[in-house]
């Protein structure tokens, strides 16, 4: 997808703005779960997410490639909305954001706070995402897709900071929503001509990565019902699963249960906050912790964005309703 020297070139745009996020092989997950954890802190970045490095490279392209655009229009469940704003607002352009009813009250001041004019609309990420398709040209804006070439560039300088350092490697587990992450995770690896094995992470209620995998063609389903809002998706895109559906070893599912377990421990071992998509990996993890007994893994904590009330009904032992 890309060559080495398009990722170092994105790498030391983004690094412009952020620097590398830690990466630490923690003795805690260690002792836990019998192999050597290494940990990707997306959390720790400006945004408190990974998409933040796609919104730099994004509008750096868009800037260079429409220099008369007045702004953007996009759709998101929080974090791709920040990283948007943010890096919009700082290049002198509006930022329309919509983001679907009931969405995260905290994601959502973070969002205006960076400079987006959020509009509220339809009952999910998907129906938010064809109302701005529909409005964008009344309102002379650019639209950013949920997936594109040059947020995926972006987004694959965290695995390239990772792999790059620790080409050892054995699997990396990477959530998926509309598959930018994933399609990064990919991307990196084999720029570096790595082996490293991708385990993508769906949610059980959110399955539709992993059924089109599963396919070969687009499924859609017909709800993404999960806490775990960065992968709350039931419309799958069809370049994102054009690179995954060949270069993912495979796709898990975890339940609800299973990731609050992992926001848990995140906390109470090493002390980071992780949203629901955040936690996913390490519940993947977990779950397969028999079969990755004695090697060296990685999980993307690819974001800390918890909302106050659903991380305390977390530690309390509960399961965000939603």
């Amino acid at each position: 997808m890309f060559s080495l020297s398009e990722i170092e070139e994105a790498q030391r745009l983004v690094t412009t703005q952020m620097a590398p996020t830690p990466q630490y092989a923690w003795p805690q997950l260690e002792a836990r779960l019998g192999c050597k954890v290494w940990v990707k802190h997306e959390n720790h970045g400006p945004t408190g997410a990974f998409k933040v490095r796609g919104g730099i490279t994004f509008i750096d392209w868009l800037k260079r490639t429409h220099p008369d655009c007045p702004g953007i229009i996009t759709a998101t469940r929080g974090n791709h909305g920040q990283s948007q704003a943010r890096a919009a607002t700082a290049a002198g352009l509006r930022a329309v954001v919509y983001a679907p009813e009931g969405n995260s009250v905290e994601k959502n001041a973070a969002m205006k706070a960076f400079g987006a004019e959020l509009v509220i609309f339809g009952a999910d990420f998907d129906e938010a995402r064809e109302e701005v398709y529909r409005i964008a040209e009344a309102e002379g804006l650019f639209i950013v897709p949920p997936f594109h070439r040059e947020l995926v560039r972006g987004v694959a300088t965290y695995a390239y900071e990772l792999l790059a350092s620790q080409p050892q490697i054995d699997t990396l587990y990477v959530p998926i929503g509309c598959g930018s992450g994933i399609c990064g995770c990919i991307a990196a690896r084999d720029a570096l001509g790595l082996k490293t094995k991708i385990v993508g992470v769906v949610s059980e209620h959110a399955q539709t990565a992993k059924l089109s995998a599963e396919a070969g063609q687009l499924v859609e389903t017909n709800s993404a019902q999960t806490f775990a809002d960065g992968m709350a998706v039931r419309v799958p895109v069809q370049e994102a699963l054009d690179i995954y559906g060949k270069g993912a070893e495979r796709i898990v599912t975890v339940s609800e249960r299973a990731v609050a377990e992992a926001i848990r421990v995140y906390y109470r071992d090493i002390h980071n906050l992780a949203e629901g998509a955040g936690a996913a990996p390490l519940a993947a993890l977990t779950g397969e912790a028999d079969q990755m007994a004695g090697r060296e893994v990685a999980v993307i904590l690819c974001g800390g964005n918890i909302d106050t009330d659903w991380f305390l009904t977390v530690m309390q032992g509960g399961i965000p309703k939603i």
